[in-house]
């Protein structure tokens, strides 16, 4: 069974990061380290059945490099993306320092259009042998994603659930263990990033989490992201242990919106780190240990 799984927020900005490019708002002159965002994703970091250490990301965000080093990721043995947007896979490039340190592939798993873009994208990384010069590029190993037909890596079950994202069909993650969870982990957990409407039939991936992570862009409306009131209309209906909202713009005050949230309800913050061996066994809702 896998053990001491953390999931560790690398980002949770939006596409421009908070601060933002010439802006002076309160947010983005804030000395409060909450209100600075990284662009969003994540890692799984866990030990496998003989004792490795095993690192899964979520999206290559352009910060990675930034956030490998906070973090002191020093391996990468798979990516999930969830769609194509510049946001969550332009750090692609910086995963050939993985190759390096841990002499093998990457394996990355995405649906054909985000393959496609990725393919279009990083022409250097998927035909080398076209490159004038013998580049240091990175050496991955593409797999197609299909909704919910689940990824297994290591003993966690990785299961791609439809969300949508404006008019573009997208993916978030549902992750479980496969034979059971420890009391500190936060698994069951979904991701669910960059969403604006959730289909009918995505709700049963929904059931029985310890912890959603879920859009809260900002608190106006917003065509492509969930406002931060329909953010938590959908996690009261989720009703997950907790639940932590990511992704936010520079309209979001951390210390502000986060006092009048309802209960279980939070606003995540780069470097937030979920389960490990120090953490707090996850609590349900009547307040008994699972």
């Amino acid at each position: 069974m896998p053990r001491n799984v953390r999931f560790i927020f690398l980002g949770t900005g939006t596409s421009a990061g908070v601060p933002a490019i010439g802006c002076s708002c309160a947010v983005c002159t804030s000395t409060d380290p909450r209100d600075q965002r990284l662009r969003a994703g994540a890692a799984v970091v866990f030990q496998d059945d003989h004792d490795h250490e095993r690192v899964v990301l979520i999206d290559a965000t352009p910060d990675l490099r930034q956030q490998a080093l906070r973090h002191r990721l020093s391996r990468c043995d798979a990516i999930l993306f969830t769609h194509n947007h510049v946001d969550h896979t332009f750090g692609l490039d910086e995963v050939r320092r993985f190759n390096a340190v841990q002499q093998s592939p990457v394996n990355i798993f995405a649906e054909d259009h985000t393959l496609a873009h990725l393919r279009r994208v990083y022409q250097h990384i998927f035909e080398r042998e076209q490159n004038i010069n013998d580049s240091f590029v990175a050496h991955l190993v593409p797999h197609r994603l299909q909704v919910e037909a689940p990824v297994d890596l290591f003993g966690l079950r990785f299961t791609p659930i439809r969300l949508l994202h404006g008019r573009l069909p997208i993916v978030g993650f549902r992750i479980d263990a496969d034979t059971g969870a420890e009391a500190r982990s936060p698994l069951p957990l979904a991701y669910c990033t960059d969403v604006s409407a959730i289909p009918p039939e995505t709700y049963r991936h929904l059931r029985g989490l310890r912890v959603l992570v879920l859009d809260g862009l900002r608190h106006r409306k917003h065509p492509t992201h969930l406002a931060i009131p329909d953010a938590v209309n959908i996690a009261q209906r989720v009703d997950a242990h907790a639940t932590y909202f990511t992704h936010m713009a520079h309209e979001v005050s951390h210390a502000q919106t986060e006092d009048d949230l309802p209960e279980r309800i939070h606003l995540a913050f780069d470097g937030l780190t979920l389960g490990g061996p120090d953490a707090e066994p996850v609590l349900g809702p009547e307040g008994r240990t699972d």
